[in-house]
């Protein structure tokens, strides 16, 4: 299996220079089942990257454009009254897909953006009463920029909880631009990506990393980690339930990305580094003295020890 997660990786960094560890945590993510929020300031390839993913799958694709006027109905599906049958019609929306990208998450209304809670959570969609389930494998990539910039909506931390990760693409080195600008003047850099797996490649995948074993001292140490989140003096709201199976999960495929039907602990900790700094609440003194939730979270792993 893993020759298959290589394919995917190489084709994806012919379109995606410099950019190996987030490939990684990407892939990691789209084998935990798992949701990824990519957040950084424009440009950067927050969308290829999303896209580019989507290509080397032989899978549905589709991209939501947020914008402020962007409805809920956009985004999951409407009924619409067919005159000539005298009965609704249920239009399924653009989620109804296998990687839906959720472009510029932060530029629509809250309203509009917990259309995406139902879907996330349940994989499935309600329209007038009537539950829509999406295709498998599913997995939400969404982009932000940073909530400071003009025109944003703070993503609320209900959505930011269904997220397993919240990854940052950031500035390509000087080897990697010099590459980029020497593909794009030979007109290489955006050639279509080929698919390399397909989605029965990625639900196999998806049931291995079930598969792979943690051991109860393991659990454990999930369990204090997260349970440590709750009782830090700088964190206000720690991490949920959620977040615990999230981190058991993407451990679970940190190991199998390593060639491992086991986890060991280096595994558990790279996972929570990846999935709880997003989901903890700081308190008004951490934040008034610029500590953020990855500080926090770097501390708990360096106190909290297997037993």
């Amino acid at each position: 299996m893993n020759e298959k997660v290589s394919k995917l990786k190489a084709a994806m960094e012919q379109r995606i220079v410099g950019k190996g560890d987030v490939i990684d945590k990407l892939i990691t993510a789209l084998l935990a089942e798992g949701h990824v929020l990519l957040e950084d300031v424009p440009g950067v390839g927050k969308t290829t990257l999303a896209k580019t993913l989507a290509d080397a799958m032989s899978l549905s694709f589709a991209r939501i454009q947020c914008t402020p006027d962007t409805t809920p109905s956009d985004i999951t599906g409407l009924s619409i009254y067919n005159a000539s049958t005298g009965t609704f019609q249920t239009v399924p929306g653009p989620v109804i897909n296998n990687i839906v990208l959720v472009d510029e998450l932060n530029r629509t209304s809250p309203k509009t953006q917990s259309a995406l809670l139902e879907v996330m959570e349940e994989l499935a969609v309600t329209i007038d009463g009537k539950q829509i389930s999406v295709p498998k494998p599913f997995m939400v990539i969404g982009t932000q920029n940073p909530a400071q910039m003009a025109g944003t909506y703070p993503i609320p931390e209900s959505q930011l909880d269904r997220f397993m990760m919240k990854l940052s693409v950031g500035y390509p080195n000087t080897s990697a631009s010099e590459d980029m600008a020497k593909r794009f003047l030979e007109g290489s850099l955006h050639s279509q990506t080929v698919a390399v797996i397909t989605g029965e490649d990625v639900s196999e995948m998806r049931e291995q990393v079930k598969k792979v074993s943690v051991h109860e001292k393991l659990t454990g140490y999930v369990v204090e980690l997260v349970e440590a989140t709750r009782t830090f003096p700088e964190i206000k709201c720690g991490a949920s339930s959620r977040a615990l199976l999230a981190l058991l999960r993407c451990s679970q495929a940190i190991a199998f990305l390593d060639d491992r039907d086991y986890c060991v602990p280096e595994d558990i900790a790279k996972a929570g580094e990846l999935t709880l700094s997003h989901r903890i609440i700081l308190s008004t003194e951490a934040k008034m003295n610029h500590i953020t939730g990855r500080d926090l979270v770097e501390q708990i792993l360096g106190r909290v020890k297997v037993s």
